[in-house]
């Protein structure tokens, strides 16, 4: 199932009704504020991609030469623009 947008201010009024659709329909939800993305609302056990998952896969992925080399700029594009978690 895909992700739902919703304001902050959605989510608040309707929050029972969110952790219900969350749990009972495994619906994620997408908090914005001020049109920005500022929380996710998932169900508990949803999958998630940790560092771990992600280096394992690529382990195993069979890209070509100019695919690996795609994949290499884009993630030296992405390290560009994000920015490290205040917390590490």
């Amino acid at each position: 199932m895909g992700e739902t947008i919703l304001t902050v201010t959605e989510a608040a009024r309707n929050f029972a009704d969110g952790v219900n659709r969350a749990h009972y329909q495994h619906q994620t939800f997408v908090l914005l504020k001020n049109g920005t993305p500022f929380a996710r609302l998932i169900p508990a056990g949803a999958p998630a991609c940790r560092g771990s998952d992600l280096g394992a896969a690529l382990a195993s992925a069979e890209l070509s030469d100019e695919e690996a080399r795609a994949w290499y700029r884009d993630l030296k594009a992405a390290r560009k623009k994000l920015k490290a978690p205040a917390d590490v």
